[in-house]
């Protein structure tokens, strides 16, 4: 049975760079984009060239490292930031630019200082005018889940008959709840037929943390891409996380009935070097990725693992570069136990099971750590 497709639209060298404190030098990009192309996403947004020279030498360096994924730039509706895109992007094998504008009444009002009529011109004008300088252009409506659907189907409407090939609809405040999402992405398509020409892709922030959630809500409700980065890095709380996203979509393959085309056995190396090029330590419960997301300590949980690993593990750890483990502490049981005694050569049964493991648990529920070896030490003595 066939599965419909979904694109993978990687923003941790653009969205993600934009977390407070991460300045990544051009080879570090070309680095984080070449373990991307290994992990096989459609689409790698390198940067903002008009933001800054760095960021300009930023999507120069990701176009020239990867022949792949397709590489796109982001860029305001102006001239200037357009003409900074196509340049960066003269080396790629496929050039994506990314116009975007708000759409939202505070954003239009208070940020931008313009009229709805003027918006709709800029977009006409400055997608048509990406499209000259790279192979395909994006539109997205910042601000789009507090914007009126109405006036995002009809900019929408503009953007792909100016030749906009992919239409993003994101949650850019992390305001949405995910059936208020598809909702909103439900009745833009409904309003705007145009959108039938063009791939829809979704975009969430994590303020409420329901980027994920969002995300998959938008995918049910028809997207084709989904925009996320690697960790959930990017602005204020993040963004919607790639590992998460791909990790859901395969492990609940028989609800979204979709595909991606992730190697998800490198999604552990690409969340360390993105961890360690960006100084952003991963947190240990971190879904997927985190040190302790196949780590069970508990006792109840670790004799279920032992006797079949799909008692308390939904996702086989080995597929996304990592491995389970059963760690030792108060919680821990004694099966698990015996288990790390025989894995250190000492095998233990009886009377001294029992003396090991008495001693283990007074050490351990002190509060300090446990060093096997030493209650092993003193029990073999």
């Amino acid at each position: 049975m066939s599965h419909r497709r979904i694109s993978i639209f990687d923003t941790t060298l653009r969205d993600g760079e934009q977390s407070p404190g991460i300045a990544l030098q051009p080879h570090d990009k070309a680095e984080i984009a070449e373990q991307l192309e290994r992990l096989g996403v459609d689409v790698i947004e390198a940067g903002f060239p008009g933001a800054s020279p760095g960021d300009f030498e930023g999507v120069r360096a990701v176009a020239a490292a990867v022949t792949e994924p397709t590489v796109a730039a982001l860029a305001r509706t102006r001239r200037e930031d357009i003409d900074a895109a196509r340049e960066a992007l003269a080396d790629t094998r496929r050039s994506r630019i990314h116009v975007f504008i708000a759409t939202s009444a505070v954003h239009m009002e208070k940020k931008l200082g313009l009229e709805p009529h003027e918006v709709a011109a800029q977009v006409r004008w400055a997608v048509e005018y990406a499209l000259s300088g790279a192979d395909e252009v994006e539109f997205s409506c910042e601000d789009a889940t507090r914007s009126d659907p109405g006036f995002v189907a009809a900019v929408c409407g503009i953007a792909v008959r100016a030749g906009a090939t992919t239409i993003n609809l994101p949650d850019t405040v992390g305001y949405a709840l995910p059936e208020q999402y598809a909702w909103f992405i439900a009745e833009v398509r409904r309003l705007c037929p145009e959108m039938r020409a063009a791939t829809l892709s979704v975009h969430c922030h994590d303020d409420l943390g329901l980027a994920v959630a969002n995300s998959l809500a938008g995918v049910a409700a028809g997207a084709d891409q989904v925009e996320c980065t690697v960790n959930g890095s990017g602005e204020r709380a993040g963004n919607a996380s790639l590992e998460e996203i791909v990790v859901a979509l395969k492990v609940r393959r028989d609800h979204f009935g979709v595909d991606t085309g992730v190697r998800t056995s490198e999604i552990a190396a690409a969340s360390r070097l993105v961890s360690t090029r960006t100084g952003y330590v991963v947190q240990p419960n971190k879904a997927v990725v985190g040190a302790n997301a196949f780590a069970h300590e508990a006792g109840i949980h670790q004799d279920g693992m032992l006797k079949d690993e799909r008692t308390y593990q939904i996702i086989d750890p080995t597929e996304v570069g990592l491995a389970m483990s059963l760690p030792l502490g108060k919680h821990s049981g004694r099966h698990a136990f015996a288990r790390a005694c025989a894995e250190r050569g000492v095998r233990l049964v009886g009377d001294d099971l029992n003396a090991a493991f008495r001693r283990f648990k007074t050490l351990a529920d002190g509060g300090d750590v446990v060093a096997l070896d030493e209650v092993l030490a003193e029990v073999t003595a």
